[in-house]
């Protein structure tokens, strides 16, 4: 068996103390930035690799955060990600990633096992059911907990998510602005705090616009294209046909107007769409789609800074900071048309 390359074996190749080597290849400003290239290009030639095990035995700390969402496919979980792992990297943390796909277990297994590897702490968009007592459990052994996009009552910690009723009444308000007075909602679930807020906004904003709110034309249920897509039929066939659809995402926005189109129905023209959280695509749908930014790159930074202040030793801050969205008007809706 080859024999480990140690510190002190970089040390004596480049003249330099174990001290230095070891402050370099931990990135401290105490090196002078060339030394610490020196040295860590002289640690790929001799092979040296990291021994997290030893570090964490001298330092209780791992370097690990367990990242845990619904589904990274779905491009908001990925903007949000992508400002996790820069602020995280930042500080020489790296995180280990797990779609929960609303699976309560396979979310619990996920914890456990960041449990038994003694990571640093988690950042949790919480499955569906989520209880409070999961959130505290983890706190109880060690594993500092922040929530993002959805929030659990009672669950004792530090949230960050957009602020959702206002951001869907943004929306609303938008539609009935431009005549609107027959408006849908199609997607999420009273099931999450996020569906909860938005159709909250949606129906604070009806109500603003003095319309009455009707049950026949709150679409529940869709969270992604493909069930937006088929939701497109169901609002098709109703009796009397909404000028306007506030979306839950902008996932289902683009599905929506896919189902439109496909039943004849010109989005933006015939049917006003709104959608929701602005990922990249809604800019370049066809038509482009208006929605509502909802600061996931916000969300990703400021949930990975105060993790990284809980590891400082800063207390448990019970709160929910909620981020303003943005309203994006592009092409997607329109006046209704004339009847």
């Amino acid at each position: 068996m080859a024999q480990r390359v140690k510190l002190s074996t970089i040390g004596e190749a480049l003249g330099l103390s174990t001290a230095t080597v070891s402050l370099a290849l931990r990135d401290s400003p105490l090196v002078a930035d060339v030394t610490r290239e020196r040295i860590k290009e002289a640690a790929r030639e001799l092979g040296y690799i990291y021994n997290r095990r030893a570090a964490s035995l001298r330092t209780s700390r791992s370097g690990i955060v367990g990242v845990c969402v619904h589904d990274v496919m779905n491009p908001f979980y990925g903007e949000i990600l992508k400002s996790i792992e820069s602020e995280l990297d930042r500080h020489r943390q790296t995180f280990i990633l797990c779609n929960h796909h609303d699976d309560l277990s396979k979310q619990r297994s996920f914890t456990d096992t960041l449990l038994q590897l003694g990571a640093d702490g988690a950042i949790l968009s919480p499955a569906l059911g989520t209880p409070a007592a999961d959130i505290r459990l983890a706190e109880e052994n060690g594993l500092p907990v922040i929530l993002i996009a959805r929030t659990i009552e009672g669950a004792g910690v530090e949230g960050f998510r957009g602020d959702d009723a206002y951001g869907m009444g943004l929306a609303v308000d938008h539609l009935v602005s431009l005549g609107h007075r027959s408006i849908a909602m199609i997607g999420g679930t009273r099931a999450t705090s996020t569906g909860r807020e938005r159709e909250a906004g949606y129906r604070a904003g009806l109500e603003r616009g003095g319309i009455a709110f009707r049950p026949e034309w709150r679409i529940e249920g869709p969270r992604d294209r493909h069930s937006g897509f088929a939701s497109a039929s169901e609002f098709l066939a109703l009796p009397e046909r909404p000028t306007a659809i506030v979306c839950f995402s902008d996932l289902v926005a683009l599905g929506v107007m896919y189902g439109l189109a496909r039943g004849g129905v010109r989005p933006g023209i015939d049917v006003a769409v709104v959608g929701y959280d602005d990922i990249e695509e809604a800019e370049i749908a066809m038509p482009p789609l208006t929605t509502v930014s909802n600061g996931q790159s916000e969300v990703g930074e400021r949930s990975a800074s105060a993790l990284l202040q809980r590891l400082q030793g800063v207390e448990a801050a019970e709160r929910t900071t909620l981020i303003e969205p943005q309203l994006r008007v592009r092409q997607s809706c329109g006046a209704p048309l004339p009847r």
